[in-house]
C-alpha cells in the first residue's frame, strides 16, 4: 500500500521536496499540499506537467488552516513539513496537529533533498530571514568575478504564478523581470544581481534549472531564501547570522540546521548591534559549530542626500518578507531615518489600502513602517495608494529594488543602499581565494 502524504508548504521548499523525494516514488501517494505565508497560493494545483507519471491530474493545494479536516477526509498517513523560517515550537505545534488528526509527521533531511551537480557550488544561507543574505551573495559574486570566474546565480524558488511556465526561469536582463511578471519580492532578489551582470536562474524544477545554469557557468552560486537549507550540496557553505536577533540562531527551523552545517559563519551588522548580543551570537557559533570559520561584517547604509532627511517626517518602506514572517521590527530605511535625523517616522497604518491593510491585520507586530508587499498587480497598486495617502515629507525606500520605477510616488523619495563590508580578518576574499585554489 502506498502511504498517503500531505506536504505542508509555502510554494517553494514543498515543491522541491516533492520533486526530490516523492515524484515517481511508488512508495508514496502525495494526495495534496497545504500552503501558508504567501497570499493566494491555496486553491491552485501542482500541475501534471511537473508532478510526473503518477499524478496525471496534478496535485491540489489547500490552505493550511484546513490541515486537520484534510487529513481526516483524505485519509492521510504522513504529513511532511516543508517550509522555512518557523520557530522550533511552531514546527512541533504543526506536528501535534498532524498527530492528533491521526497522521505521522516527517521532515526530510539533507540527503533526501539536496541535488549533487557537476559544477562547484557556493551556497549563501542564513539563520533567519533578513540577516543579510542578499548583500553577502552580492559580495561573494563580486569576489568570484574578480577571480575571473563565470558565475550563475540560482535563487531559492518564488513560484507565485503559472507553475508549469515557471519550471525553469532565466533572468539576464531587466526586461526579463517584466516579461515574466515578477512580484516585488522576486524583483528584490533578482534586480541587484542583473545590474551587476549576473544571470539568475529560478523556478520550480531545480534539476532542470541546474542543467541550464551549468551550461553558462564555472561556479554555481546558491542564493538562499528565508533561512532554508540549500537545494544543492554545497562545496562551500556560507551562513549569515544577525546579532540584532541574538538567540534566534538556535530557535528557528531550519536555520539551526544551517548553523550546524556551515563552513563559514558571517556575523553581520556588528556596527549597529549591542556588544553583548554580538558576543552571544559569536559564542553560539563557536559552541554549535566550532569547525566553521567566523567572519565579522557590517552592512553600512548609504543615501544620496542625507540632508533631505534631517528634520523631516519620513515614511519608511522596507523589504516585505523580513517584516512579515521574518519578524523584524525595522529595516534599512528605519535605521537610515534615525541615523540621519528624521523628526518623525510616520505610521502608515491609518492610511493603508485593502490588501496592505490585510497584511497588517495578519502581522500586527509590524509597527510604524510599511512592508513593500507586491504579490499581485492589485497589491502593487494598493502599495502605491498607501504610500501616496500617507502624509510625509520624504519616502525612504529600504527595499533593494528601484520601487519608484514600478509605482508612481507623488512625493520626494530616496533609496537606502547597503552592501556587505567585512571587518578585520579573515575576509570572504581570503576564504574564497583558498577555496578557488583548492579547486
Amino acid at each position: 500500500m502506498r502511504k498517503r502524504v500531505l506536504i505542508m508548504g509555502a510554494a517553494g521548499r514543498d515543491f522541491h521536496d516533492f520533486n526530490m523525494h516523492f515524484r515517481d516514488n511508488d512508495d508514496y501517494d502525495v494526495v495534496c499540499f497545504t500552503a501558508t505565508q504567501i497570499p493566494n497560493i491555496e486553491g491552485r494545483k501542482y500541475p501534471p506537467e511537473l508532478a510526473g507519471k503518477l499524478y496525471p491530474q496534478g496535485i491540489p493545494i489547500y490552505a493550511e488552516d484546513e490541515l486537520e479536516s484534510v487529513i481526516k477526509e483524505k485519509k492521510i498517513d504522513v504529513v511532511c513539513f516543508s517550509y522555512s523560517d518557523i520557530t522550533h515550537e511552531h514546527v512541533m505545534h504543526s506536528a501535534s496537529r498532524a498527530m492528533a488528526a491521526g497522521a505521522d509527521f516527517m521532515l526530510l533531511g539533507t540527503s533526501s533533498s539536496m541535488l549533487k551537480i557537476n559544477k562547484p557550488v557556493v551556497a549563501i544561507c542564513a539563520v533567519r530571514t533578513g540577516c543579510g543574505k542578499s548583500q553577502t551573495t552580492r559580495r561573494v559574486s563580486e569576489i568570484l568575478r574578480k577571480h575571473g570566474k563565470k558565475v550563475a546565480v540560482i535563487r531559492h524558488p518564488m513560484p507565485y504564478g503559472d507553475l508549469a511556465r515557471q519550471a525553469v526561469q532565466r533572468f539576464g536582463s531587466m526586461d526579463d523581470l517584466v516579461k515574466q511578471k515578477c512580484t516585488i519580492e522576486e524583483r528584490e532578489e533578482y534586480e541587484p544581481h542583473i545590474k551587476r551582470g549576473n544571470v539568475v536562474f529560478a523556478g520550480v524544477d531545480y534539476a532542470r534549472i541546474a542543467e541550464a545554469a551549468q551550461k553558462e557557468a564555472e561556479i554555481v552560486l546558491w542564493d538562499g531564501g528565508n533561512n532554508d537549507i540549500p537545494f544543492f550540496s554545497p562545496d562551500l557553505h556560507i551562513v549569515v547570522l544577525d546579532p540584532h536577533r541574538a538567540g534566534h540562531e538556535l530557535k528557528y527551523h531550519p536555520g539551526e540546521t544551517n548553523l550546524r552545517m556551515a563552513d563559514v559563519l558571517v556575523i553581520n551588522k556588528v556596527v549597529t548591534a549591542e556588544p553583548e548580543k554580538i558576543e552571544s551570537v559569536f559564542e553560539a557559533a563557536r559552541t554549535i559549530n566550532p569547525k566553521a570559520t567566523v567572519v565579522m561584517a557590517a552592512s553600512p547604509l548609504t543615501v544620496d542626500d542625507p540632508a533631505a532627511i534631517r528634520g523631516k517626517r519620513v515614511l519608511c518602506v522596507e523589504d516585505g518578507p523580513t517584516l512579515t514572517h521574518g519578524g523584524m521590527k525595522y529595516g534599512a530605511a528605519v535605521i537610515a531615518a534615525r541615523q540621519y535625523g528624521a523628526s518623525e517616522i510616520i505610521d502608515p497604518r491609518p492610511y493603508c489600502v485593502d490588501t496592505i491593510r490585510a497584511t497588517f491585520e495578519k502581522y500586527p507586530g509590524i509597527g510604524t513602517l510599511l512592508p513593500a508587499m507586491g504579490y499581485s498587480d492589485k497589491q502593487i497598486k494598493d502599495l502605491e495608494d498607501t504610500i501616496n495617502k500617507t502624509p510625509c515629507d520624504v519616502v525612504l525606500i529600504g527595499t533593494p529594488i528601484n520601487l519608484g520605477g514600478l509605482i508612481e510616488i507623488d512625493k520626494p523619495s530616496m533609496r537606502v543602499g547597503y552592501e556587505l563590508q567585512e571587518i578585520g580578518s579573515p575576509t570572504l576574499d581570503d576564504i574564497l581565494g583558498e577555496f578557488l585554489a583548492k579547486l
